[in-house]
């Protein structure tokens, strides 16, 4: 017992002080500049890339600028970065008064979207965990916020109070205030927008609704990805309640408005499953399809690598000017977001895609020693990239160590090289991939050009921890 204790806490400890690293990382930030600024009269032609986006005020997500990280190898001294970070207080939240659902009937969801929704990392974990579930919760409370009513949709004015209250309670739970803006959701999102129909006698007389809760009660992880069956059946229903499909015949969609009235009869589908199934199943549902869509898309924001192109063309062995240039476009993006391990493939398929259509045509990411893992979070100069599951997980608050998450792959997993310039030759279904396996044996890196060896034990260390636990495969 006493040694699975000790590797137990070895790998929260290992996990959490990745969490530390990116907390200093974004306090970094201030530092640099700080120190630019002393400096400014030997380098003011760098001030652009030093530039911060616009902060959004004490409650605002963690900015980790890009432009930092390439500039300084080391942080000025004598800096010492916060060993814990501070994280607010919960409070009682205050309320409109004007929205009369029952929150504690779903108070568990609540819980785990302002935990996924956490100040420190909602922007870091936006995409994959903190969004998802936000809109999960309001799929959920659309569909469960009047069981005494026939109405799967809420009117626009007690929309808004209740989209107001869902806010104000998830902040007064540690969660961050600019949810709605990260995500692109508002209160439009719980009413039923342009979709014909809106009340459970009427849908349930256009739908047949046991074909539709049989196919979403229970969504299978692996398949429902490759072989949509709960997806299927919420397209089907959404068709025929918008009005482009009878009896088995599609209606060709029209028009702006066609498409809005599908997606609002969308959301129209997502709350009728809310109010049928438990609370708990329908967030798990909810959840798998949400990770469907995200791993379909690469979801980081680059320009065009034109300097890579050029530097790389002709390359057929390893170039140091070829290998700087990749590097440093790549630190410019990765540091945005924490992504998925397929999300990581379709980005390094993108960036490959387009390199390729500027003229390289070897592959520079062998080359270049270039992981999966560089296309992530990097924890600051320990080369160690965290990259999430591609499947549905949270953020986990404790008291104690505050939060942390499970990082999938942290290990040297080569980055694929597309075989063409086209994204079409892209498939995560192969009927269902699988990631690249872990290297069975020692090969030669190209450490010239990126950091290694002194941290090539830890790398070592951290991935037997997880491999243990069983987080390095899904």
């Amino acid at each position: 017992m006493g040694s699975l204790q000790t590797v137990s806490w070895l790998k929260g400890f290992l996990v959490h002080r990745f969490l530390l690293f990116i907390i200093w990382l974004s306090s970094f930030q201030d530092v640099a500049a700080a120190h630019y600024k002393t400096n400014e009269h030997t380098s003011k032609s760098t001030t652009a890339e030093l530039a911060n986006p616009p902060g959004i005020g004490v409650s605002g997500p963690i900015q980790v600028s890009p432009s930092v990280i390439p500039k300084y190898t080391s942080p000025p001294l004598p800096w010492t970065p916060p060993m814990y970070p501070t994280f607010p207080d919960t409070y009682e939240p205050k309320l409109t008064g004007k929205c009369t659902a029952d929150f504690q009937a779903i108070s568990s969801i609540i819980n785990t979207a302002a935990s996924d929704c956490s100040q420190p990392f909602a922007a870091l974990v936006g995409n994959v965990i903190c969004c998802p579930q936000f809109v999960s919760l309001l799929h959920i409370f659309q569909g469960q916020h009047d069981v005494k009513s026939e109405k799967l949709v809420l009117p626009d004015a007690v929309a808004a109070d209740c989209f107001s209250d869902i806010v104000s309670i998830l902040v007064s739970k540690r969660a961050n205030m600019t949810i709605p803006e990260l995500c692109s959701v508002t209160s439009s999102n719980l009413t039923g927008g342009s979709c014909p129909v809106q009340d459970v006698a009427t849908f349930e007389k256009a739908v047949n609704s046991s074909k539709l809760l049989d196919a979403c009660r229970t969504v299978d992880p692996l398949k429902e990805c490759c072989r949509p069956v709960c997806q299927g059946a919420i397209m089907e229903a959404s068709l025929i309640i918008s009005g482009h499909q009878t009896n088995g015949d599609k209606i060709p969609l029209g028009g702006s408005n066609s498409v809005n009235a599908l997606n609002d009869c969308k959301n129209v589908v997502f709350s009728y499953i809310a109010r049928k199934l438990e609370a708990d199943k329908a967030n798990t549902a909810f959840r798998i399809l949400s990770s469907c869509k995200v791993n379909k898309a690469c979801p980081l924001e680059f320009k065009e690598p034109t300097e890579v192109s050029k530097a790389c063309r002709n390359v057929a062995a390893p170039s140091p000017s070829c290998c700087s240039s990749l590097n440093a476009y790549i630190s410019g993006i990765r540091n945005q977001m924490l992504i998925t391990n397929k999300q990581a493939i379709v980005c390094a398929t993108v960036i490959g895609s387009m390199l390729r259509k500027g003229g390289v045509m070897t592959n520079i990411y062998e080359l270049c020693d270039v992981d999966l893992k560089d296309f992530s979070v990097q924890a600051y100069g320990m080369q160690q990239g965290c990259l999430l599951r591609s499947y549905p997980a949270d953020l986990i608050f404790d008291n104690t160590t505050g939060y942390s998450f499970t990082c999938d792959l942290t290990d040297n997993i080569a980055a694929p090289w597309p075989s063409s310039s086209s994204m079409s030759s892209l498939s995560l279904c192969a009927p269902e991939m699988s990631l690249p396996a872990l290297p069975t044996s020692q090969t030669l890196r190209n450490h010239g050009f990126r950091g290694g060896g002194a941290f090539g034990a830890l790398r070592l260390i951290i991935i037997l921890v997880f491999m243990l636990y069983g987080v390095v495969r899904h």
